[in-house]
C-alpha cells in the first residue's frame, strides 16, 4: 500500500499544477458545498440551542457521508493491493491505483486554482478596474471588500494565498497521511462548512459555530507546521527568511483566528511587507506598497511550500507509518 500512497501524492500535486481544478459539476468540493447549501436552511431555527444542534448535525452528516464514501474507496484499493498480481500486471495495478487515489486527492488541493483566481484580481487592478477586483476578491475572502483601495485589495489577495497554503494544500495532505482519502475529504468538508456557514454573523452565528470550531481544531497543527516549511520555501525563492521566522513567531497569534495568522505572518515577513485588515490586525513591519513582484513571489512560495510539504512531511510520514503497520490497521 505504501508505494501506492506515495505515488498518489506525487500524482495529485502534478495534476493540480498541470491542470488546476475541474469544473464545478465534476468537483467533489463543489458537491459538498451544494449539499451544505441545501441542508443549512432546513436546520435554521428561532431557538439558538436548536440551531446549534442543527450545526452539529450539519457538519457530522456531511463529514460522515464523505468519510464513508472515501473509506470504501480506500478499502477497494487496499483489497487490490492484497491480490497476488505478478510482473507487468502488478505494476499496472499499482500505477492505476495510485492514479485513481491521486485524482481524487487532487480535488482537495487548490494550487493552480488559487493562482488563477488571484491572477484575475491582479488583472482587474492592472486595468484600473477596482470594482471588478473587489468583486473577484469577495469570492475568496470573508471581509467586506466594497470600499477597499488598491493596496488593501492586493494585501487581502496575498493574505488569501497564504491561508490557502494550509486550507487548500497542506491541510488535506496532512490528514491524508493518517486517514487516507477519508481524512483529506473530511478536512475539506469541514473547511467548506466553515467558509459557508461559519461566519460570525447574526445569520450563521449559531448554525456555524460547530463547523467553525472544528475547523480551528483541525488546522491547529497544519497551520504551524506549514509556517515552518514556508520559512524554508522563502529561503529557496530568495525571500527574507529570517524576517519570515521572526514575524511568524511575533505576529502569528495576532489574528482572531488561532491559526490563520501563522501562514499570513510568515508570508508578510518573507515579502518584507505589512498585511492589514482594517480594524482587525496588522502583520509585519515592511512596506504597504504592493507590486506585481510581491504577487508573483507569493505564488512561487505557495508552490514551493506544497512541494516541500509533500517531500519533507507527507511522503516520509507515509513511509514511517506504513512500516509501523498503521495502514494495516486503517
Amino acid at each position: 500500500m505504501m508505494p501506492v500512497l506515495v505515488l498518489s501524492v506525487a500524482f495529485a500535486i502534478a495534476l493540480d499544477l498541470a491542470l488546476g481544478d475541474p469544473k464545478n459539476k465534476y468537483h467533489p468540493t463543489a458537491w459538498t458545498g451544494m449539499l451544505l447549501g441545501k441542508l443549512a436552511p432546513l436546520l435554521k431555527s428561532d431557538n439558538p440551542s436548536s440551531e446549534k444542534l442543527g450545526g452539529v448535525i450539519l457538519v457530522v452528516t456531511i463529514a460522515s457521508l464523505v468519510a464513508a464514501l472515501m473509506y470504501y474507496f480506500d478499502n477497494v484499493i487496499g483489497y487490490l493491493d492484497t491480490l497476488n498480481f505478478i510482473g507487468i500486471a502488478k505494476i499496472l495495478v499499482l500505477i492505476s491505483s495510485a492514479f485513481a487515489i491521486g485524482l481524487l486527492l487532487k480535488t482537495t488541493i487548490a494550487i493552480k486554482g488559487m493562482q488563477r483566481h488571484a491572477s484575475q484580481i491582479m488583472d482587474s487592478l492592472s486595468k484600473n478596474d477596482l470594482d471588478g477586483a473587489r468583486t473577484k476578491l469577495s469570492m475568496i475572502v470573508k471581509r467586506n471588500t466594497k470600499n477597499l483601495d488598491r493596496q488593501h485589495i492586493i494585501s487581502a489577495t496575498l493574505e488569501s494565498i497564504s491561508e490557502n497554503i494550509v486550507d487548500g494544500i497542506t491541510g488535506p495532505l496532512f490528514y491524508f497521511v493518517f486517514f487516507g482519502l477519508a481524512g483529506a475529504f473530511v478536512y475539506r468538508a469541514v473547511n467548506t462548512a466553515d467558509s459557508m456557514v461559519g461566519y460570525k454573523t447574526l445569520l450563521f452565528r449559531n448554525l456555524g459555530w460547530f463547523g467553525a470550531n472544528c475547523d480551528k481544531v483541525l488546522n491547529f497543527v497544519p497551520s504551524r507546521l506549514t509556517s515552518m516549511i514556508m520559512i524554508l520555501a522563502s529561503m529557496i525563492v530568495g525571500c527574507n527568511w529570517r524576517s519570515s521566522a521572526e514575524i511568524m513567531k511575533r505576529d502569528g497569534p495576532k489574528t482572531e483566528s488561532p491559526n490563520a495568522g501563522y501562514p499570513m505572518a510568515t508570508m508578510a515577513g518573507a515579502l518584507d511587507v505589512k498585511f492589514e485588515k482594517l480594524d482587525h490586525y496588522v502583520l509585519g513591519d515592511g512596506s504597504t506598497e504592493f507590486t506585481e513582484k510581491h504577487f508573483k513571489t507569493a505564488v512561487s512560495m505557495m508552490k514551493v511550500t506544497a512541494i516541500l510539504f509533500a517531500g519533507l512531511f507527507t511522503v516520509p510520514m507515509i513511509v514511517v507509518l506504513s512500516y509501523l503497520g498503521w495502514w494495516n490497521l486503517a
